[in-house]
């Protein structure tokens, strides 16, 4: 018993820094995915044509209006907030113009043009984590193809990444004069914007699952502080010019891992729990597809293709 008295001592001694610990833990964890999409996406060369068909070109476009921002509103900004801050002003200049190339580039090209191929990369990663019967309810699929990109036909149902938001575009533009305050505006600039973007992260998870709104809210609601960290790092790299597309790509393979993640620890009770009623219902949404072979007389369509722009 005395030997147990120093353990029991510990244990009061951390109890008060568990809660705040758990939360650091938990915030790092979401934080790494949208890094750990890019090394994904890199070492998966079957997803690089999803990127050089339509996202090379969009992110010369970005380049053009980045370089029109630097070049003409830079040095007048930079000129304005050196009256208050000082030699710190550069860096809210750079984030200022950054966000401004955000808005354009959000309002004109992104929610129109990207959102297909993000759905792709997002499926395409849930088959590289054996999550196809997930897919399958909601596109056609090629179990033969080589590659996961390869297997994805066309959609059945509604796809979509992310829903266009205005109120995330208002939110950008009314939350940018944040960077003209010293040293904590920026930083607040991109937790407060980076939080709405991470809401988004599992959109077309909830779809797939077919949760409504209900469902979907008290999801993101339960997972608040995680989305929040997710989409600041989210919009950091979106912020990076010229890379921005490709970084939506990659932050799209990080929320498909941090997915797969969720659904294999969701699925584990079922497997090793008794079977009840609701265990047979998910056993059934999550049930293995019938397979319809390509040379069949009622094989689907020739597979989906991603006209480039």
């Amino acid at each position: 018993m005395p030997s147990a008295a120093p353990h029991t001592l510990l244990q009061h001694a951390i109890k008060p820094i568990e809660r705040p610990i758990g939360y650091v833990w938990r915030g790092l964890i979401a934080a790494s995915y949208p890094l750990r999409g890019i090394y994904y996406f890199l070492r998966h060369p079957a997803y690089y044509p999803l990127f050089l068909s339509r996202l090379l070109p969009l992110s010369i476009m970005s380049l053009l209006v980045y370089t029109i921002l630097f070049t003409f509103t830079f040095l007048p900004q930079y000129a304005f907030l050196v009256i208050f801050h000082g030699w710190g002003a550069w860096v809210n200049a750079v984030f200022l113009v950054l966000g401004e190339g955000l808005v354009i580039i959000q309002g004109l090209f992104e929610g129109f043009f990207v959102d297909e191929c993000r759905v792709d990369v997002f499926d395409a990663t849930l088959l590289d984590k054996n999550l196809a019967d997930l897919v399958a309810s909601h596109r056609i699929l090629y179990p033969s193809a080589p590659t996961s990109v390869k297997k994805l036909g066309k959609p059945t149902t509604a796809a979509v990444y992310q829903p266009w938001s205005l109120i995330q575009i208002i939110e950008l533009i009314v939350f940018l004069p944040l960077n003209l305050i010293p040293y904590v505006g920026t930083p607040a600039f991109i937790i407060i914007t980076g939080a709405r973007l991470g809401t988004f992260a599992h959109y077309r998870w909830f779809k797939l699952r077919g949760l409504d709104k209900k469902e979907l809210k008290r999801e993101i609601k339960s997972r608040a502080w995680e989305y929040t960290w997710f989409g600041t790092v989210a919009m950091l790299l979106q912020l990076v010019p010229i890379l921005s597309f490709f970084f939506l790509l990659t932050s799209t393979t990080g929320a498909a891992l941090w997915a797969a993640r969720l659904e294999d620890e969701m699925r584990k009770p079922s497997a090793s729990g008794p079977t009840t009623a609701a265990d047979d219902g998910a056993a059934a949404q999550y049930s293995t597809p019938v397979v319809i072979e390509e040379d069949h007389p009622d094989s689907p369509p020739p597979p989906y293709t991603d006209n480039p722009v």
